[in-house]
């Protein structure tokens, strides 16, 4: 009984589990054949009593089969199908009469195992000194990581091979406000390698709940990832109460990159839906914002020059104003005639409350209190307005790190937002935490922020975090939560920037835990044209921009550059009013991580399809074809491309954009300037006039 098998409902994956000697749990993985994860420990460390690793019996071993279709509130798809075979262990701990259940879910597009801990009389509450799960691989894989870090993932992804990690380390961690390096062979999840013998596998985690975040240690000698948990303030790992459970442990794995972009793995491992009325509150928006010319340094979010005030003490509406200050009534209100005249459903307004004079890096405790405006900004009135037109104004929550400050605040920031017509909120936590010690990615801001998702929902407001922990499918469970950033987004574009691969990337790494507010659309690419003191420039070619809106998803989708710049790109500037930020469907048409992605999503509720591809630093000719499109129909095809001379340095803002018939049977071959891209709208035809004039699209 202590060996046990299972297979994938399709047959091509196995997984192993047994016994070694001393009773030692482990596990192995193989797929058509290949190994994936050779034979790996499983286990814990606890704190002061023995550990969970050996001296184990299997009492029971129990095989099952799951098939269902469920519906997300929102999502990439209309329909979601969860399959797969289960394997449910109980091992007894002979030596002190203790249970541990490790629970394996086999799907076709990889594995999900956790470790749960039932009420029982010897092991109620614990304190994990270490989990001690390995993934043994199968060789030296060409890997895009990131430096594993407790407090931030805004790294540049590294793309070596494994063995190559310790070497490049160093160069890798750049600075941040907030950065706690742990092993010059710390890896962060999701982590995407690629084996010699071409399968992509990728390893990251599911549904993280009252639990520290993983991170993975290589040792390079043996090509073994073990994992590492963040550690508490006194570097504990996580206090526990039985009955529980750990997150799952996840391994997407394929002979095809594009099945890695498509897999629902990790959605499917996590609960549904809490929340019974959520299609009734919770909208996908496409939104613009006070925010860029912020991050640029054009203006500012402060009111005043002062380097030292206190709320309740400063008396702002004597204090002398800067002249930069963005969120004022007057300029906030032509960012709601431009969104009202465009379409959008949003406005983000960053820097409106009192204190950001200097709330960064001072580790202030009471630094916001999220209700109080500047004097410039007249909350009532702008609800007027915004309402007259249409338009929700999106609110900012910066905690700068001050977790117990936020909580303190919290119910009566979210009443003012319900009060004032809010029901989206950006939440911000740069800088080192308060409590002090703790770390982003610990059990303690894991709650946190669970807590701030389902405080949210009892006042209906959608939630959008930066600077939180990696995504691992919550929002299945808590719809809520649209995006969070958790990622070197397009801010970094401002800050030095970010590498032309970045965005072939970063759908196989971040996204696969969830929508990431990446805040695409910029079409200056010169930061100097808003700032002569910036000269930081964007690595992106305006089609590859355009394109992101549907290689990166997202519900919660920002056109980050200033009107006044899209006032100037008016034909370039409609595929992102055309867009969606809902799809019934979705189809990755190529794919090569750290090269390219290409992908066609038809909108939510229509007949209309949109595709975006995005390359690296290379360029390339992209070739698809139009077979997801419903035969015997005609469609037009508006393409956004980037002109012949195009490149992300020298000719950033060259495109052209071309109109075509395509039909199922269309094949497009499309230039990719270096740093480039391409997106389309695709329409159906519902009346022949509309096709008068049009050739088919070459």
């Amino acid at each position: 009984m202590n060996a046990q098998e299972l297979t994938s409902p399709d047959k091509n994956l196995s997984l192993r589990f047994s016994l070694q000697q001393k009773g030692v749990p482990v596990y192995a993985l193989t797929y058509k054949g290949k190994e994936v994860v050779k034979t790996s420990h499983l286990g814990l460390e606890l704190k002061n009593i023995t550990s969970l690793l050996d001296s184990f019996e299997v009492k029971e071993a129990k095989t099952s089969s799951f098939d269902e279709t469920w519906q997300p509130v929102w999502g990439e798809v209309k329909d979601i199908r969860n399959h797969y075979n289960e394997l449910a262990v109980t091992l007894h701990q002979t030596s002190t009469d203790r249970y541990l259940v490790v629970r394996f879910r086999l799907f076709n597009d990889g594995l999900g195992f956790r470790y749960e801990f039932p009420q029982q009389k010897n092991l109620q509450y614990f304190v994990i000194k270490e989990e001690k799960t390995q993934f043994a691989l199968a060789g030296d894989h060409k890997a895009f990581w990131l430096p594993g870090d407790y407090d931030t993932q805004e790294y540049s992804t590294v793309t070596s091979n494994l063995s190559e990690v310790r070497g490049k380390m160093k160069a890798a961690i750049t600075e941040n406000t907030s950065q706690t390096t742990f092993s010059p062979t710390g890896l962060q999840t999701p982590l995407m390698m690629k084996s010699k013998d071409g399968l992509y596998i990728n390893i990251h985690e599911a549904a993280l709940i009252n639990y520290s975040a993983l991170s993975l240690n290589l040792d390079d000698t043996n090509m073994v990832l073990e994992s590492v948990l963040t550690p508490d303030a006194v570097g504990d790992k996580g206090y526990m109460q039985a009955p529980c459970q750990s997150p799952w442990r996840t391994v997407v794995v394929s002979d095809k990159a594009a099945d890695i972009l498509e897999s629902k793995l990790i959605l499917n491992l996590n609960e549904p839906t809490k929340f019974a009325d959520a299609g009734s509150w919770i909208k996908p928006i496409k939104y613009v914002g006070v925010w860029w010319e912020m991050i640029t340094g054009k203006s500012t979010w402060s009111y005043t020059d002062l380097s030292n005030v206190q709320l309740g003490v400063t008396d702002f509406s004597k204090a002398t104003p800067n002249g930069k200050h963005a969120a004022n009534t007057a300029h906030v209100k032509e960012y709601i005639d431009f969104a009202a005249k465009h379409g959008f459903g949003g406005v983000l307004v960053e820097g409106w409350n009192e204190g950001w004079e200097d709330w960064f890096g001072k580790s202030k405790d009471y630094v916001f209190d999220f209700v109080t405006p500047y004097p410039d900004f007249d909350v009532q009135e702008l609800h007027r307005y915004a309402a007259s037109k249409g338009v929700k104004i999106i609110m900012h929550h910066e905690t700068s790190g001050s977790i117990r400050n936020y909580e303190r605040h919290m119910d009566t920031a979210y009443r003012f937002m319900v009060n004032n017509g809010y029901n989206a909120v950006k939440s911000g936590y740069v800088g080192n935490m308060i409590p002090r010690g703790e770390h982003h990615y610990g059990q303690w801001l894991v709650n946190h922020y669970l807590y701030a998702i389902t405080k949210a929902a009892d006042y209906k407001i959608m939630i959008d975090a930066h600077e939180s922990v990696h995504m691992t499918g919550l929002s299945r469970t808590y719809p809520n939560l649209l995006a969070q950033e958790s990622a070197r987004g397009t801010e970094y574009e401002s800050f030095g920037g970010n590498n032309p691969d970045h965005t072939t990337i970063l759908p196989f790494t971040r996204l696969m835990g969830g929508p990431m507010d990446y805040t695409p659309g910029i079409f200056q690419t010169k930061i100097s044209a808003y700032n002569p003191d910036n000269n930081s420039w964007v690595r992106s070619t305006i089609a590859r921009q355009l394109a992101l809106y549907v290689t990166m998803y997202s519900p919660f989708q920002m056109a980050a550059d200033l009107p006044e710049t899209y006032n100037k790109f008016l034909d370039a500037f409609q595929f992102i009013k055309d867009v969606a930020v809902d799809w019934d469907d979705t189809h990755v048409l190529e794919a090569e991580p750290g090269d390219y992605i290409t992908t066609a999503r038809k909108a939510k509720g229509t007949n209309n399809w949109f595709i975006g591809s995005t390359c690296d630093e290379n360029g390339r000719v992209s070739k698809i074809d139009f077979k997801f499109l419903d035969e015997g129909k005609k469609y037009i095809a508006t393409v956004y491309s980037d002109a012949k001379d195009a490149h992300y340095e020298k000719n950033p803002q060259a495109y052209t954009i071309r109109k075509g018939i395509v039909t199922s049977k269309s094949q497009l071959a499309q230039l990719c300037a270096p740093g480039g891209g391409y997106a389309i709208s695709v329409v159906e035809a519902t009346d022949a006039a509309a096709l008068k004039g049009l050739k088919p699209l070459k």
